[in-house]
This record gives structure tokens, sequence and C-alpha cells, in this order.
């Protein structure tokens, strides 16, 4: 890999590939609603100051804030505005013109076209420091002070072939890639670097065995998870809609290929909140993930975290330096944490909605202190607070510690109120949006909790998404 000072072009791709779109000045806007799309002009030389949460970095234009992708802070770049809004504006590199000494050449052939992957442009430990200063910043722009501190939680040795599932597209003639940067083109790929190989290896034995035996299948996607070891392996491919074919005879094509395919099923995607709904299938339904000294039951489809390096360590992060009577664990999915706490508790609550993740969470367990409820959290902490309120005297139904684990939204207002009105001595919060998580900690905060310590996990290395993991006890 080259490091250094250096003039670099661009070959951009998403919507910077589209000539209709680019730099422009105000002559050249054309409006389409409330948002302005330039058409190209001369490009703009700026200096790239610090990086944002999304992957981006801020520079500023006659003192408007532009986000620019694919910089790097001290670098100064020639660059196009492709939009712009009132408060700020979104720009694409046309050439580095002074160069940050962290600046390498990406691994990855497809970078910068693919939308996979952000940061592949600098090494692995300016990527920590990068996520480090856009998370403490996100945190105290959302009003909660942050530690001194801000302990971190990576696999320095492993950046690369981490990812144990993927998900890929198919273009309109069978080609197998991910979504553009900024568009919704497929991008064909030779190549993913953060995945573990045996799923992209997987994914081209698919679309060479759907060619040869089902060329009417029309593939629209297709999703892949492997355990640690790339022993076992599940897919599922989507269709746009049904088709009568011998899909018995197409796994076991894909099976001669790729020996550790254990199950894989045929999917129409779902429309309008729907979910995909099985046609067919082949092989078993689940795999056992080990992780954690446990072999997890995890259905096909069930979420399960992503790094297979670290699960162990993001575990033991969550779980460390607690004990007691009573823990909930709030969506639970498979069991990730559940398992581990009724080990270390009298009694775990494990609380899961979807249905998938629910059935696995079952078999994780089974002869446990465990006890699963399917239910989404705000029902089941209505439902709580009521109990608790009720008799208010008596805290024995209160648990000793609460492990939150929700999507990328967040807690929300309720939930938090409720968390607050329950008040359990101790609150695990493990978040994968630093902005969400930055304002659900104000709210537990204002209510009487305080931070221990955060932690970054970077569990998605090459990208700008990150976990954290908030220690919070009651004041």
């Amino acid at each position: 890999m080259t490091r250094g000072p250096q003039r670099a072009s661009f070959t951009r791709g998403g919507e910077g590939t589209d000539s209709r779109r680019g730099g422009g000045n105000n002559k050249n806007v054309a409006r389409t609603g409330r948002q302005q799309v330039y058409h190209p002009s001369e490009p703009q030389l700026i200096e790239i100051e610090k990086p944002v949460n999304g992957g981006s970095c801020l520079a500023r234009l006659k003192g408007k804030a532009v986000f620019v992708p694919l910089t790097l802070p001290g670098e100064q770049a020639l660059v196009r505005i492709t939009q712009s809004k009132p408060g700020y504006a979104i720009a694409e590199v046309s050439e580095i013109v002074r160069a940050a000494p962290q600046r390498i050449q990406p691994a990855c052939p497809h970078f910068g076209i693919c939308g996979g992957c952000h940061y592949q442009h600098t090494d692995y430990a300016t990527q920590l420091a990068l996520k480090q200063a856009v998370l403490r910043e996100t945190l105290e722009r959302g009003g909660v002070r942050v530690p001194k501190e801000i302990d971190l939680l990576a696999a320095e040795s492993h950046p690369w072939h981490y990812r144990n599932r993927i998900r890929l597209a198919f273009d309109a003639v069978g080609n197998l890639g991910y979504r553009g940067r900024r568009s919704h083109r497929v991008i064909p790929l030779r190549e993913c670097p953060i995945a573990v190989p045996l799923l992209f290896e997987a994914a081209q034995a698919f679309a060479q065995v759907a060619h040869e035996f089902a060329p009417a299948l029309h593939s629209t996607e297709i999703a892949l998870f492997c355990d640690t070891k790339e022993s076992a392996l599940l897919a599922t491919v989507f269709i746009a809609s049904p088709v009568l074919l011998r899909f018995d005879e197409l796994a076991q094509a894909l099976h001669s290929r790729i020996p550790a395919l254990m199950g894989t099923e045929l999917a129409t995607k779902g429309h309008n909140g729907e979910l995909p709904s099985t046609i067919a299938q082949w092989g078993v339904t689940s795999l056992y993930y080990h992780a954690a000294g446990f072999d997890y039951h995890v259905d096909n489809g069930a979420f399960f975290q992503v790094n297979r390096w670290l699960v162990d360590s993001l575990v033991k992060s969550v779980i460390a330096g607690h004990q007691g009577t009573l823990a909930w664990d709030l969506f639970a999915g498979v069991g990730l944490f559940s398992r581990q706490l009724v080990d270390i508790f009298d009694s775990v609550v494990a609380v899961e909605s979807a249905p998938l993740a629910t059935q696995s969470l079952v078999v994780n367990l089974k002869d446990t202190v465990g006890i699963t409820i399917q239910s989404n959290t705000l029902d089941f902490l209505r439902a709580r607070a009521r109990n608790l309120n009720a008799g208010a005297s008596d805290r024995s139904g209160a648990p000793d510690l609460i492990v939150v684990d929700p999507p990328r939204t967040g807690l929300g207002a309720e939930t938090c109120a409720l968390l607050a009105t329950i008040a359990a001595p101790a609150l695990v919060y493990v978040s994968c949006d630093p902005a969400t998580l930055a304002r659900d900690l104000r709210a537990l905060i204002s209510s009487g909790y305080k931070i221990q310590s955060i932690t970054l996990a970077d569990l998605f290395p090459q990208t700008f998404h990150l976990e954290t993991v908030v220690q919070l006890r009651r004041s």
C-alpha cells in the first residue's frame, strides 16, 4: 500500500457518475421541491476539517457546511457540489490536492463506487481515531457529558474478512454486487475483503449455478450467513415473484460446489412492510454459532452480531461486573446476552418480538433460569411498570440489571420514561447509532442515571458504523 501526500483523481460512483448532477453555481441550480441540485461547473477548492457521523468529513465553503466523503482531516481537495440545502451542502471529490499522511491505497478495487465501505482510504489506527472523535462529538452535541476516556474494543489484527452475514443484489443481467454509494444501482463485484471468504465464494457459485440450472429464476438478492469457522452456511434467495422450478436440484447443485451449505430458502421479497414469504426450502433452517463458550442456535434470517472476531469480547463488555437476583434482556434477539446472564443471575427475563429470533431464543434458554417473552419492548415495559406501581412498596419484581440492545432507531421517549419508572440499579445500553444513543442517554441521565463507562466496539471496520456499550447506574 502507498502512503503519503499525493494528488489523486476519483472515479465517482452513485450519484457522482450521473452527468446530470455535480458541482454548480446559483445560475445553474434546478429546484426540485425543497432540494437544490447543482449542474456541473468548475470545482471548488476546500480544506477538510474533521470527520462527522455518517462517514463524510466536514469542510466549509463561504461559511456553509459541506459534507465530503472519501476524505481525511487536513486534506485539501477540489470538489463539486452535488446537493445544496439551506443549512449544508454535499460534495464529491474531483481531486485530492494535498493528501493527509494517513491516506493509503484502498485494499478493495471497488472502494469509492461500492456503497459498502467508507474508510478504506486510511489505515486502521486512523479509522479508530476517526470513530472515537465522531462518537465523542455526537454525544456531546446531543447534550451528554462524555467521560475523559472512551474505552476501545477492536480486533486490530483482524480488520478484514469479519462479516459473517452479507446480502447482495443482482442486476438485470444477473451480475452480483452491492448497491452503489448514494445510489440504488447494483455495482458488480469481483471480491469483498470485509466478508468471510466463504460467503462471497458461495454468492458467486449461486450466480453461476442459477444461470446454468434456472435461467428464468431472475433472483433479486441473496442473503448469506455462516458460522465462525466457515463450516456451516445458510442462504436465502429472494425473487420478485413466484416461479416454477425444481428448487431441490438447484440447491443440490449449489451444495456440490459449496459443501458448507446446510440449508437454503427461496423467498419472495416483502412489499409495503410485509415480511418475505418462503416458497421453497432445502436442508436445515438454522445453524449453531459458537460464541462466548456457547453454541447459539440461530434460525435463518434471525439477527446475530456480524463481526466474528469480536462477539466474545462484546459479550464480556456488556455483562462484566454484574450479578444479582433478576436481569432483563430487552431486544434480546436469539439470546446473545441472555444466555450469558443466566450463569450470573438467579433469573433472567428475555424479551423479543421477532418470530424467528424468538424461536432461537427459546432453544438457547432451554433448561436454564431464563424466561422467554415474545413481545415488543414497549408493551412489556408498560405492563411491568403498571405492576410495579400497583405494589409500590414491594420491589421484589424489579430487576437488578436491564440490558437494552435496540435497533438503529434507539429507545425513544416513552421507553426511556418507563425505564426511569422501573429504576433498575444498573442499565447497559448497547447502541448501533450514536445520534439516537445521545438522545436516549440525555433522557436516562435526566431521570437519575449516571454514565459509568463508554466503550466503542468497532464491529464494522472499513465502514463508518460503530457499536457503543454504555454502562449506567442509578445515582
